[in-house]
C-alpha cells in the first residue's frame, strides 16, 4: 500500500468514525466533532509549524488561544456606555505610562555605567514609576468595574465584524510570540518551555482577574457571531417553514443549520493554513528551517542566522494558534477565562501533533480529528463499558459504584494509552515527515 493510500485510509476511517456517530447518536455530536476537530486541527498545524518544521518546544499554547478569544470580545462586542468617559482613557493612559517606565529602566541600564549608580537609578526609576502607574491605574478600573458590574462593568470591546477579530487574535498572539521570543529564542529549548508556560499562566491570571478588561471569571456572553444564532432562526418563519419541509423541527434544523455554517467557515480557514504550511514546508525557507532543527551548529557555520529564522516560526506559529482561539470564542459565543486550562490547550494539542505525525502539516490536521474525536467520545463508550462490567454485582455494590464513577476518567487514560502505542509502533507518528 502507498503512503497517498494509507494516509487516505486514515482519514477515511476518521470520517467513518464521526459518520457513526451521526447515525447511532446525533448529528448534532458529529457535527459539533466537526467543527471542534477543525479547530484543533488548526491549533496543531501552529504547533507543527514550530516542533516539526524548527524544533521549538513550546507549552504555552494555552497563553496564544486565550489571547485570540481576548481578540473576539475587543473586536466584537459593543462598547459599555460610559466605560472611556469614565475610566477608559486613564486606564489607557495608565497602560502607557507604565510601559514607559520599563523602556526608561532599559535606556538607563544600556547608558549608563555599571556599577551602584546605575543600580539605584533603574531601581528608584521602577519603584517611582510603579506607584505613579497605580495611583492612575486603580481609580480609573474602579470607575469603569462600576458601571453595571451585573451586565457590563467593563470597557467593551469596537463593535467591528467579528470575523476581524480572527486575524486580530492572530496579530495578538503574534506580537505575545516576539516578545517571548526576544527574550528566551537565544537560550537552551528547555528555557524557552519554562518561559511559554510561564507567560501562558500570566495571560490567564490577567484575564481572570482584570474585570475592566474582560469581566475576569464574571465571563463575557453575547459575543457576536458570524452566522445567526439558533434562536434567530427559530424565530423566522422562512427558517421553520424550510425546516418542517425537511423534516426538521425548527430547534433541531436551527442547531444543524448553523454547525453546518461554522464548519464551512472553519474548513476554508484551515485550506488556506494548510496550504500556505505546505507551500512554506517545501520552500527553501522551509528546508532551511529543517536543517536549523537538525543541525543547529552546521546550520549556524553555514552562515545561517538560527535565532532569527526561529524567531520568525515561532511568531507564525502563535498567530495560528491565536487565530484558532478567536475562531473558537466566536462560536461558543462567550469568552470564560475560567476554561482555559493546559490539560486541553497544550497536553492535548501536543499529543495532536506527536499522534498525527511531527513535521507532517496532513499529520497533524489527522491528529486533530482523531484526538479530539476521542476526547469527547471515550468518556460515553467508557460509561458503557463500566455498565457491562458492572452488569452482575449488586446495586448498592461500593466497587460498581466507584468504577461507574471513574469512566470520567477514561479519557485521560485513552490518551496516555494511545500516545504510548502509537510512539511505540509508530515513533514518527500515523504520517510521517517524509
Amino acid at each position: 500500500m502507498s503512503q497517498i493510500q494509507k494516509n487516505s485510509l486514515l482519514f477515511a476511517i476518521i470520517a467513518a468514525l464521526i459518520l457513526y456517530v451521526g447515525f447511532s447518536s446525533s448529528w448534532n455530536s458529529a457535527l459539533l466533532i466537526i467543527a471542534m476537530g477543525l479547530i484543533s486541527s488548526i491549533m496543531a498545524l501552529g504547533v507543527n509549524l514550530q516542533w516539526g518544521f524548527a524544533g521549538l518546544f513550546n507549552v504555552g499554547i494555552m497563553g496564544f488561544v486565550a489571547l485570540g478569544g481576548l481578540a473576539a470580545v475587543l473586536v466584537g462586542m459593543p462598547r459599555t456606555e460610559g466605560a472611556w468617559s469614565g475610566g477608559g482613557f486613564a486606564i489607557v493612559g495608565a497602560l502607557l505610562l507604565g510601559a514607559g517606565t520599563v523602556v526608561a529602566a532599559v535606556l538607563m541600564m544600556k547608558k549608563m555605567r555599571p556599577g551602584w549608580t546605575r543600580n539605584l537609578s533603574v531601581i528608584a526609576v521602577l519603584v517611582v514609576g510603579f506607584f505613579v502607574f497605580r495611583a492612575f491605574l486603580d481609580p480609573a478600573v474602579e470607575r469603569v468595574e462600576a458601571i453595571n458590574p451585573a451586565a457590563t462593568g467593563y470597557l467593551g470591546g469596537l463593535g467591528l465584524p467579528v470575523l476581524i477579530a480572527w486575524p486580530v487574535g492572530g496579530l495578538f498572539a503574534a506580537a505575545a510570540a516576539w516578545l517571548i521570543g526576544k527574550t528566551a529564542l537565544g537560550l537552551r529549548s528547555d528555557y524557552l518551555a519554562i518561559a511559554t508556560l510561564g507567560i501562558a499562566e500570566i495571560i490567564i491570571a490577567v484575564l481572570k482577574n482584570e474585570d475592566w478588561l474582560t469581566r475576569g471569571v464574571k465571563n463575557v456572553i453575547g459575543v457576536p457571531r458570524p452566522v445567526p444564532y439558533e434562536i434567530d432562526l427559530q424565530n423566522s418563519a422562512s427558517f421553520v417553514e424550510t425546516a418542517a419541509r425537511m423534516g426538521f423541527d425548527p430547534v433541531e434544523g436551527s442547531t444543524l443549520w448553523v454547525k453546518v455554517l461554522y464548519i464551512a467557515l472553519f474548513a476554508a480557514v484551515l485550506l488556506i493554513l494548510l496550504w500556505l504550511s505546505q507551500r512554506a514546508l517545501h520552500s527553501p525557507w522551509g528546508r532551511m528551517l529543517r536543517a536549523i532543527r537538525d543541525n543547529e551548529v552546521a546550520a549556524e557555520a553555514m552562515g545561517k542566522d538560527v535565532t532569527a529564522r526561529h524567531l520568525q516560526v515561532f511568531v507564525l506559529g502563535s498567530a495560528i494558534c491565536g487565530i484558532a482561539g478567536a475562531m473558537m470564542t466566536t462560536m461558543d459565543g462567550q469568552l470564560t477565562p475560567g476554561t482555559y486550562q493546559p490539560l486541553r490547550f497544550t497536553f492535548l494539542i501536543w499529543v495532536m501533533v506527536i499522534v498525527g505525525g511531527s513535521g507532517n502539516n496532513f499529520g497533524a490536521v489527522l491528529g486533530g480529528f482523531l484526538i479530539w474525536f476521542l476526547w469527547v467520545q471515550v468518556e460515553p463508550m467508557g460509561l458503557w463499558l463500566m455498565n457491562v462490567i458492572t452488569y452482575g454485582m449488586a446495586d448498592g455494590s461500593a466497587l460498581k459504584a466507584h468504577l461507574i464513577e471513574s469512566a470520567a476518567h477514561m479519557r485521560l487514560l485513552t490518551m496516555g494509552l494511545v500516545l504510548l502505542l502509537v510512539l511505540r509502533f509508530s515513533p514518527r507518528g500515523l504520517i510521517p515527515e517524509k
